[in-house]
Parts: structure tokens; C-alpha cells; sequence
């Protein structure tokens, strides 16, 4: 049958086109109506979209993850309170799933606790004789931790009454009525956070003793009581900077400068290489930086180059550089929700612009500084001039670097890359951004296939790499691994483009994979051990065991969920051991770097350097090492007779 014999009269069958698509259109059309279109409250937009308001989700493994947001934006409302002269210790329990935070301060209006805690765009903030200089200024940030807990408790005492309102994800379930109270004012709130959004989370003491911290240092004469552990500091970034660095690594006294809104403390580092900067506005921590960051480092060059009348170079000025700033700002403008980064110009009050106000600062009171103390700029000097001479001779190496890691980049080499940095995606899914740091073809293409293609890359290593112990910056330049591991996450110079925010070690459970492993941190603690200070570096947890039936397939991260499996799928079930990535193949894979990531933090212990950790386990103390991993080796051959049974 010919095409026209099929179709016909061409006529009658260009009218029947015409009509099925008019109808098709009529179709399509007729879908969209009133009903099409919804008006969400304010808890199902925050829980449809939490993103928007806390930054990633998360399981509590990275300082910046959801849960911590929560607690912030509770502690930031306390911290109003102590900056308003009301209430000078906060309370702060966390048991498990469960967080309870309690101040001294004024306490919320009573008539307005449940409109405090449900009513978006509604708190006192917007009136600035109550809050002059306050960090949370669009009312939303209670209200977020209400609708993403299970349970939220609010609690309010003042003016001798207390009103109590219980909610279960934003809803309403208990309104108790006012009641008498001889209790102390303020206010108190507890939540759980919803394990179906934020899951298999669990708060890390470490990172939330940081974000304790970074509050009293910032709030001299606050006291906050973390599960019975008081928090204080009377020294404010000087204080800060001492917590942050081991006194052994620091060049000089650190030089502390105060003045009308704004604090600075500065040193620089004997070992490090790159700028370490902490910066805060309004008590906020601006962990990627901002307009005050920027006027900061702009500032110091200027100081230092008028202060010796001499041109140096900006990065020879700034290299080893560690340095806290904080100022306070009118309704300050943030880049997002989480506030990490600020975008304000002005200071407000009638203040010349933030940049204006920190380079005046620095030029008035830093230069004051140093012509008092002739020791600490004759240190700094000889650090300048030790970054030039440095600089200089690694100059042609650096260039030459530059280009062989632009080369490899552009044949897709080394680095896979996602698509976060795409002008549409970067604002959206920056703290989201992953490296993957793998070994060998088999895991990093398994790891590839898996990926989400717009926030994780994959970079692969060609077997083991360099131990960098005690060699010089040139090495960096010099081998290619770690040249191309530079130019991947752009941190020659400092964090401040760093181009991923989490870097995550992915090497096999086994002894070659834990050398690699060890080999890695000792490239990033003695080139860039301010990626691991600032929460950066992560180890991969991938399972070890797959145990499995017919019915049902479980995956096990340890020996207690290997014995928690074989109890719960019962008879014989088939157990697989993982040696490799390169085992797991890339439909499993997808679910060990999904939603259901584990990943293990690196930190430091600060009451040891990063010398003395890399002299001890990279260094040549054969016979103390030895000794050390004896005493701490964990013999995993109790379940071997188990295993073997189950396999007969």
C-alpha cells in the first residue's frame, strides 16, 4: 500500500489533523483551570521547599546541615535578647532527637506566641527601636524550625504568667491558657526535628560546641550552658583565635583591635600556607565571607604596604595569614536564608559603606598598632619578605602548573565535573556541591554512573599518591596529582573560591585504600588545614557487608547491622563483603551517595599541631607508631566462624 493509498484524499486528511490537534490543544488547555491553581500555608512552603530556608538538608555530619540551622535560628532569637541588655546565660540540652533551648531574656509578648512561632513575616525585629542590630530580621526562622519538627514546644514567662502552645509539624495541638509563674522571664523552646526530611541525623557535639562558641566570643560576658558545660569568654576574636590555633603555630601575639561596631584580631600562622579568615556580621557567621570579608583583605594590603612604604605584592601580604572580624550592621542584606554570606554595602546609622568603614578602621588603628609594637611588624615584615622570595622562585613552576592543569581539565582527565558551577545551578545547590576523591578506573566510574550530575564530580587518583610530609609548597606544583587536586578545587591562594563545599575521600576498606586515605590528609593538613578547621574534608562510608534473600536486600556499614540483618531476614540469607568500590556496582552505588549518605567528618584536635600529628604518624618514629597501632588494633575475626557457618 502506497503512502497515498494509506492517507487518502490529502484534503479530507489535513482536515482531520487539523482537527485532532485543535482537540489535543482543547485538551491540554482545559487541564489548567481554578482547581490547577494552589495557595500553600506557610508550613507545607517551608516543608515542600526547606531549602530555601535552611540551607541542605543533611544528617548532621557537616557543620552546616539542616539541623544545626535549626538550632541556630532558635539561639539567634536568644542572642537578640543578650545583645538588647535582656538575659546573660542561655541553656541549651540536647538529648538524642531532642533539643531544648531556654533564656533569660524579656520573653515573647504572650498574646503573641503562637503568631511568634506560625505567622510568616511576623516577630519584633521589623521595629528597630527593639532591635537595633539584630541577625534575624524577616521573621521566618522560628517558624522554620516549627514546621520541619515533629514536636515544638514554645514556652514564654514574663510579667510573673507563662504561655505554653505545643505543635506537631506547624499544627497546633495543645493552647494551654495563661497560667501564674514565679518563674524567671525569658523564653524557652523544645523541638525534634522530623526524622522523615532530616534522616538517620544526629547531632555532632563538636560542631555544635563550635556554633557555641563563635556566639560568646562574639558576646563577651555571655555565658551558654551546653549539657551541663559552661561557655564563656572574656577576650572576645582574641579569644576565638586562640581556640582556633595552637599558640606553638602562631608567629606573634595576636594584635586585638576594637572599636564602634566592629572587632578584629589577627596573626599569621609559622606553617601555613593559605589565608584562614573568620567572619562574622550581627553575631552571624559569614563562612563565605561577603562584602566585610573582602573590604578586610583590602584593607590589611593597603595598611601594611603605606605602614613599611613599600608595594608589595597582596598575596605575599596575606599568605599564612589567620584573622576574625565582626561588625554590626543596620538590617543587614544576606545572600540567602542561612545567611553565609553578606551582601550589604552600607553600615547604616549614617555610616560611610562597610567597605569605607573597615579600610578606614584598619588604616587608623592597625598602623597605630604596629608603630607601638616594633617586634610584631618586624615579624611581619620578614614574613612578607619570605612569601616574595617563595613566591619568586616557584613563579615559573607555578605557570607552567597552571597550564598542564588547565590542559588535563579540558580532556576530561582527571576531573568529572557537575554542573553546580553553572551560573543557573550555583546559587541554588553551592553548599550541596561534592568531590569525590576516588582511586583507581572500576570506583570512580562507579561512582560517575551514580552521581548526581549537578552537584557531585569525581576526581581520580592514579594509584597512591605522594607522601608530602615535610616538603615545600613546590611539590604541589611539581607533582601532578596534587597540581591538578589544587587547580580542581581552586584553593591556591585561599577557601574563598573554593569550588566544592564538601570534599569526600572515597578510597576501599582495605589496607591499600586506608594508606591512600592517610596519604590524602596528610596533602590537605600540610598544605590546606584550614579545608579541615572549616568542616570541609569528609571520609566515605560505604557498606561492608550486603545481606540479602529473596525478598528483601539490606546493607551494612558495621557488625552490629550485619547482626541486626541476619536476625531480621532470619534463616540462611546470602552475605556478600565488599573489598572494593570497584565491587559495588553503580545501581547500588547510587544509594551510598544519595539522600542516604554517610559520610565521617576529619577534625583536629587543637590541643596538638599539625606538626606534631604529621611527625608522629608520618614521620620516622617507626617503633612509636608501631606501638601505637598494636595497642589500638580491633581484631574484626569474631564473626568469622558466624559467616563460614552461614555459607555451608
Amino acid at each position: 500500500m502506497s503512502i497515498v493509498d494509506f492517507l487518502g484524499d490529502k484534503q479530507v486528511f489535513f482536515n482531520k489533523a487539523i482537527i485532532i490537534l485543535a482537540m489535543n490543544s482543547m485538551k491540554n488547555t482545559s487541564t489548567y483551570t481554578e482547581d490547577n491553581i494552589r495557595s500553600l500555608d506557610w508550613k507545607e512552603h517551608i516543608r515542600l521547599r526547606p531549602g530555601m530556608y535552611i540551607g541542605k538538608l543533611g544528617d548532621g555530619s557537616s557543620p552546616d546541615d539542616g539541623i544545626y540551622i535549626l538550632l541556630k535560628e532558635i539561639l539567634d532569637n536568644c542572642i537578640d535578647e543578650f545583645v538588647m541588655g535582656a538575659g546573660k546565660t542561655i541553656e541549651i540540652i540536647i538529648n538524642e532527637n531532642n533539643v531544648s533551648v531556654r533564656d533569660y531574656g524579656r520573653g515573647i509578648p504572650l498574646g503573641k506566641v503562637i503568631d511568634v512561632v506560625s505567622k510568616m513575616n511576623t516577630g519584633g525585629k521589623y521595629d528597630s527601636r527593639a532591635f537595633k542590630k539584630s541577625v534575624g530580621l524577616n521573621g521566618v526562622g522560628t517558624k522554620a524550625v516549627n514546621a520541619l519538627s515533629e514536636t515544638f514546644v514554645v514556652e514564654s514567662i514574663r510579667e510573673n504568667q507563662t504561655k505554653k502552645v505545643k505543635f506537631e509539624f506547624g499544627i497546633v495541638t495543645e493552647d494551654s491558657p495563661l497560667e501564674k509563674s514565679n518563674k524567671r522571664r525569658g523564653t524557652k523552646v523544645i523541638f525534634s526535628p522530623d526524622r522523615k526530611i532530616f534522616k538517620n541525623f544526629k547531632y555532632r557535639p563538636e560542631y555544635v560546641e563550635r556554633m557555641i562558641k563563635n556566639y560568646v566570643f562574639l558576646n563577651p560576658g555571655l555565658t551558654i550552658d551546653f549539657n551541663g558545660e559552661k561557655f564563656f569568654s572574656e577576650n572576645g576574636l582574641k579569644d576565638l583565635l586562640e581556640d582556633q590555633s595552637n599558640e606553638k603555630d602562631i608567629l606573634y601575639s595576636i594584635i586585638h583591635l576594637r572599636g564602634e561596631d566592629i572587632e578584629i584580631a589577627i596573626t599569621h600562622s609559622k606553617t601555613q600556607y593559605s589565608e584562614e579568615y573568620h567572619s562574622f556580621v550581627n553575631g552571624q557567621h559569614t563562612t563565605q565571607g561577603g562584602t566585610h570579608q573582602a573590604a578586610f583583605r583590602e584593607g590589611l594590603v593597603k595598611t601594611i604596604r603605606e605602614h613599611f612604604g613599600k608595594n608589595f605584592e597582596a598575596a605575599d601580604i596575606r599568605k599564612s595569614i589567620i584573622a576574625a572580624l565582626s561588625i554590626k550592621v543596620m538590617e543587614p542584606v544576606f545572600e540567602s536564608q542561612t545567611k553565609t554570606k553578606l551582601g550589604s554595602t552600607e553600615m547604616g546609622d549614617g555610616l560611610p559603606s562597610v567597605r569605607s568603614y573597615i579600610i578606614d578602621f584598619l588604616n587608623n588603628e592597625l598602623d597605630n598598632f604596629l608603630h607601638k609594637n616594633q617586634d610584631v611588624a618586624e615579624l611581619i615584615l620578614k614574613k612578607i619578605l619570605q612569601a616574595e622570595k617563595e613566591r619568586k622562585e616557584l613563579s615559573g613552576i607555578r605557570k607552567l602548573a597552571r597550564e598542564r592543569a588547565k590542559k588535563a581539565n579540558l580532556h576530561n582527565k582527571k576531573l568529572r565535573d557537575c554542573r553546580v558551577h553553572l551560573s543557573d545551578l550555583k546559587k541554588d545547590h553551592r553548599l550541596d556541591s561534592t568531590l569525590f576523591i576516588t582511586e583507581g578506573d572500576s570506583a570512580s566510574g562507579s561512582i560517575t554512573k551514580s552521581r548526581d550530575v549537578n552537584t557531585q564530580a569525581v576526581f581520580s587518583l592514579r594509584g597512591k599518591p605522594l607522601n608530602s610530609f615535610g616538603m615545600s609548597k613546590k611539590i604541589v606544583y611539581e607533582n601532578e596529582e596534587f597540581n591538578l587536586l589544587q587547580a580542581a578545587l581552586n584553593i591556591e591562594e585561599s577557601l574563598e573560591n573554593l569550588r566544592y563545599n564538601n570534599i569526600v575521600i572515597a578510597t576501599d576498606a582495605d589496607v591499600d585504600g586506608m594508606h591512600i586515605r592517610l596519604l590524602l590528609i596528610t596533602f590537605f593538613l600540610q598544605f590546606f588545614p584550614e579545608l579541615i578547621k572549616e568542616g570541609h574534608l569528609y571520609i566515605l562510608q560505604t557498606p561492608l557487608f550486603r545481606v540479602r534473600n529473596k525478598k528483601e536486600t539490606i546493607y551494612c556499614y558495621n557488625e552490629d547491622e550485619r547482626k541486626e540483618a541476619l536476625v531480621k531476614l532470619k534463616g540462611k540469607p546470602e552475605i556478600t563483603r565488599f573489598k572494593g568500590l570497584g565491587e559495588i556496582s553503580p545501581d547500588e552505588f547510587k544509594y551510598f551517595i544519595g539522600d542516604d549518605i554517610r559520610l565521617d567528618p576529619v577534625m583536629l584536635d587543637k590541643q596538638t599541631t599539625i606538626e606534631e600529628l604529621l611527625l608522629f604518624y608520618m614521620g620516622k618514629n617507626t617503633p612509636d607508631r608501631q606501638k601505637f597501632i598494636i595497642n589500638n588494633l580491633k581484631v574484626e575475626l569474631d564473626y568469622a566462624e558466624e559467616i563460614i557457618e552461614l555459607a555451608k
